[in-house]
């Protein structure tokens, strides 16, 4: 009878490991149709339909085709797969290893971190050598958030860290308190702020791909990409510690090394998220909700799932912000959390309908 029980559940299990691997097929579709539409859509006249007409027929693209679709919208288009990537996998390793659905990367601080060097660049950029400024050019913000991200990281592990053990439970409070620490130092130097600079903080803050390029694309596209394959590596890992920290163990889950690779991993790809695109909201904790709900809590599947509905979200929500006031764009940060924060609501209200929460 035990035999068949468990049998019946290695079973079930499988199932929903062959929904996960058919979910793949059906979400990198759905990309790959979105970025058609990203390309497609935007204010100047120009139809990607028509350039691969052109491109069919061997004929030559105008300059002004080929500035808009390989030089704004196509790396637009990358960047912003990218950044909803690495904040909707980030968001699913961090509920993974705190066991908590409501964490995401900012509940530890890392966003706050980030946002504070964008904030030191933006203010303090005057103070800073003249051979930094001139060594990063226009990279200086994007390298900045980058290290703070990165600072309180290290910040965060070190407090959470007590020989060669890592507690969850101290680096949520350290988490917690690094990211009010952050804001309170960022409040100050937006307080110092003159009105040039605080049009350039709100503006990032509330997050935009304006910006992207391919020399953005160049450098975050390899580095979330790095960070995105570790992190898919620890479904296994996540799958034993959703048991229990001691029953992972005993089964033979490293659960430090787990933990310091989930740690990590969500630094890279969260910093140069940030660092790349500013505050975008929403797209960490909801799509892991999402996800679990369509397709179940195997992190197998359920890490790479949540990275590819991250991206088509961040896409389509990146082509409502250039259309909705066309010619000019909203920042995506407003879109993600008008359409995240319903989304969240139903998702807090179903589950304690049916008793989870």
């Amino acid at each position: 009878m035990w035999a068949t029980k468990e049998s019946k559940n290695k079973s079930i299990l499988a199932d929903k490991y062959r929904v996960g691997r058919r979910a793949h097929v059906i979400l990198t579709l759905a990309l790959l149709l979105v970025g058609c539409f990203s390309l497609a859509i935007g204010p100047a006249n120009v139809s990607i339909w028509s350039i691969l007409k052109k491109l069919m027929l061997n004929e030559l693209l105008t300059s002004l085709e080929y500035i808009i679709i390989f030089d704004i919208r196509l790396p637009r288009l990358l960047l912003g797969t990218c950044v909803g990537a690495a904040l909707a996998i980030s968001g699913a390793v961090m509920q993974g290893l705190f066991r908590n659905p409501l964490a995401d990367p900012g509940l530890i601080g890392i966003s706050a971190g980030a946002g504070l060097g964008a904030i030191i660049a933006i203010v303090l950029g005057g103070i800073i050598p003249g051979f930094i400024t001139s060594i990063l050019g226009n990279y200086l913000v994007v390298f900045f958030a980058f290290l703070g991200g990165w600072a309180t990281t290290l910040i965060l592990y070190t407090v959470a860290t007590r020989r060669g053990q890592t507690s969850v439970a101290t680096m949520l409070l350290a988490g917690i308190a690094l990211g009010a620490l952050a804001g309170a130092i960022s409040g100050i130097l937006v307080y110092k702020a003159n009105d040039q600079q605080l049009r350039d903080l709100t503006f990032w803050g509330l997050g935009s791909l304006a910006g992207a390029s391919w020399a953005k694309v160049t450098v975050a596209g390899p580095l979330i990409g790095v960070a995105i394959f570790f992190a898919v590596r620890l479904g296994h890992g996540l799958n034993a510690l959703a048991l229990g920290e001691a029953t992972a163990a005993h089964i033979g889950v490293a659960t430090q090394n787990l933990k310091n690779n989930a740690i990590f991993a969500v630094a890279a790809a969260t910093g140069i998220a940030v660092a790349v695109s500013g505050g975008i909201g929403f797209i960490g904790i909801v799509v892991p909700h999402l996800v679990r709900q369509l397709i179940g809590p195997d992190h197998r599947t359920l890490i790479v799932n949540s990275g590819l509905l991250g991206a088509i979200i961040l896409v389509l929500a990146d082509v409502i912000s250039r259309i909705i006031v066309a010619p000019a764009e909203l920042p995506i940060g407003i879109i993600t959390a008008v359409i995240g924060a319903p989304v969240f609501l139903w998702i807090l209200l179903s589950n304690r309908k049916e008793g989870n929460w």
